[in-house]
């Protein structure tokens, strides 16, 4: 069987009614259109399981990798774990207009009612028009019955914690937050492998043919937390040639590089496969002595477990965002 190596994805360009332009004219994304709103980096999600594009393994899917490569390819712990299923989720989204208001459930409602993953997930703010904002949970805690109340009088976002960003915010939206992306907002998403959104408010938009879209109220009723969070925006003091943690959780640890120069990574210990997304510049990943693979802004890659010791370098500053499944987090709660 032939040696595994850093692998890149074929992107699934998704376009829904708030897409925009930024994916094609900021991230390069060819494919892209001017209605682009999501960039399906790596995916096992039934129906749009991600094809490889680069070396001997192009064409074959993720799923069938999986399947022959077992561990080495996702790691020993998680293959036992989760089979020929890929956890993560790995976007870029680009949000022209306003997402709609919504809510994601957690791992036992989202087995229960769809036989699925909860979904539990993380946003990277890469690029964000002046003024731009996003919604992450309450401005204040509410009750089941008040909430309702605006829901039904089409006030709900009176009591939405609103916050203006900027390039460089992190964001954690466990499952229950209720939140949506604002307009101007190009970010990085990690998440559980899910595709279940219950969406709760869209500003009562029509689409293409003047149709309102679905929305997921009675099931989101009991899904969300309705307490108060201070606490919506991840602090992180970033360092040079240094991974900073941005989140630590049971689905997934993520991590900041900036890179001027040469970074030494040893992922022995994670027992899992490792995921770059490119932030900002280029850099190259060196492996097995003479091997090398270059990632520029708007790409990913894939490491397979089995690669444990190689260099990122680059020659001028450079950013990426480092993911994996770390094994001492596996079965603790987030």
């Amino acid at each position: 069987m032939n040696k595994l190596y850093p692998l890149k994805f074929e992107p699934i360009i998704k376009e829904p009614i708030w897409g925009g332009s930024k994916l094609r004219t900021v991230l390069n994304k060819e494919k892209a259109s001017d209605q682009a709103g999501e960039s399906w980096e790596i995916s096992g999600v039934e129906g749009n399981i991600s094809v490889v594009e680069n070396g001997f393994l192009a064409g074959n899917n993720l799923q069938e990798l999986i399947e022959v490569y077992m561990g080495d390819l996702v790691g020993q712990k998680i293959f036992s774990q989760f089979g020929t299923d890929f956890p993560i989720l790995i976007k870029f989204i680009d949000a022209c207009n306003d997402l709609s208001i919504q809510v994601h459930p957690n791992d036992n409602i989202a087995a229960q009612r769809h036989h699925s993953f909860g979904k539990t997930e993380m946003w990277y703010v890469m690029q964000a028009d002046e003024g731009s904002k996003l919604i992450s949970g309450f401005s204040k805690e509410v009750s089941k019955k008040e909430y309702i109340k605006h829901l039904n009088n089409n006030t709900l976002p009176d009591i939405l914690n609103t916050v203006e960003v900027k390039p460089g915010d992190v964001f954690f939206m466990p499952a229950g937050r209720i939140h949506a992306i604002g307009k101007g907002i190009l970010l990085a998403e990690i998440q559980q492998t899910s595709n279940i959104t219950y969406r709760v408010y869209d500003y009562n938009r029509k689409d293409a043919q003047g149709n309102s879209r679905d929305l997921h109220t009675e099931e989101a009723v009991d899904v969300i937390d309705y307490k108060f969070r201070d606490d919506i925006k991840t602090p992180y003091i970033p360092k040079k040639n240094e991974a900073v943690n941005l989140a630590d959780c049971r689905y997934f640890t993520t991590n900041l590089l900036e890179i001027k120069g040469t970074l030494e990574r040893d992922m022995r210990i994670f027992d899992s496969f490792i995921i770059y997304m490119g932030i900002e510049g280029n850099a190259t990943i060196s492996y097995d002595d003479t091997e090398a693979i270059n990632i520029n802004k708007g790409e990913t890659i894939l490491i397979p477990a089995s690669i444990e010791f190689y260099t990122i370098n680059s020659d001028h500053e450079s950013k990426l965002l480092e993911i994996y499944m770390a094994a001492k987090f596996e079965n603790n709660e987030d």
